[in-house]
């Protein structure tokens, strides 16, 4: 069975699927596979990252000011840039030559749960041979209880009114309205889906977090009244607040956001590494 990647695909990686050197080192700019954790709880844990193809939304943030930010991963998104058809087996092989001392690995996007059956057999594989820590990236608009039950951490990053894809957004872009777009404000939001994650991390030894990206302080009302306020068997310590940014000066800009909102209502600052160290580079 296959599953369709993003270019990006897995990363960061020195060796192919027979254990053959790469010619191109990583976009980390260092000769060995792997980097961190960038965000959340297991922020600066070593991982290796699965970047699957495709999203049922279209995220464009509203800066202020009339700017805009698109998806960050617009790789991840089907029509955006090339993807890949990988089996099972091939991105196994890849792992296994590429993992080292590493025992965490990060299923992302896009949203990954779209490709729920090939994903739920990849990290059947991937725990059995490796016996290594899943993290589930998601918009939390999907559970799937097949995928979930190989996960060890539900990262669930769930989306703000500030996201909708709006005809001024699409215009600044240069982008056609399709109905992903049109049916954006609709889908962001599945509270039956986030409880799901919460209750099985309640019945299991399994763990979760809420990941909220920022750019006003009234988002901090937005938060709890369309999504905490709404959901039960979560505390402040699984609550992350994080500032919108694919770039160095972006985080310059929403970081005190973030970091004001996260301290005034007890939650949690999550830092992006991975852009601090490393700035807009993909892959890495």
């Amino acid at each position: 069975m296959n599953i369709l990647l993003s270019e990006e695909g897995i990363f960061p990686i020195t060796k192919n699927k027979e254990g053959v050197p790469l010619k191109k080192m990583p976009n980390t700019g260092m000769s060995l596979s792997g980097t961190i954790q960038g965000e959340g709880l297991l922020a600066g844990t070593p991982s290796l990252f699965i970047r699957l193809a495709g999203c049922n939304l279209r995220c464009i943030w509203d800066k202020g000011n009339n700017e805009y930010s698109i998806c960050d991963t617009p790789d991840s998104v089907f029509g955006k840039i090339k993807t890949v058809n990988s089996s099972i087996n091939d991105i196994v092989d890849i792992i296994r030559h590429n993992l080292g001392n590493i025992k965490h690995i990060v299923i992302t996007g896009g949203e990954p749960t779209l490709q729920a059956k090939p994903l739920a057999l990849l990290c059947n594989k991937l725990k059995d041979e490796f016996k290594v820590h899943i993290t589930l990236e998601t918009n939390g608009t999907i559970f799937d209880e097949i995928v979930a039950k190989h996960i060890d951490l539900f990262s669930i990053s769930p989306k703000l009114t500030s996201t909708n894809p709006d005809d001024r957004k699409l215009k600044k872009f240069g982008l056609t309205q399709t109905d992903i777009h049109k049916n954006h404000n609709l889908k962001r939001k599945n509270i039956k889906a986030i409880q799901s994650f919460i209750n099985l991390t309640k019945k299991t030894n399994k763990s979760f977090q809420l990941k909220f990206v920022v750019t006003k302080p009234e988002d901090a009302k937005e938060i709890k009244d369309d999504y905490l306020n709404n959901l039960s068997g979560w505390s402040n310590d699984n609550i992350f607040i994080m500032p919108l940014g694919a770039t160095r000066e972006e985080l310059k800009i929403f970081t005190p956001v973030a970091l004001e909102m996260a301290i005034t209502n007890g939650w949690r600052f999550s830092p992006r590494m991975h852009i601090q160290l490393f700035n807009e580079r993909l892959g890495v």
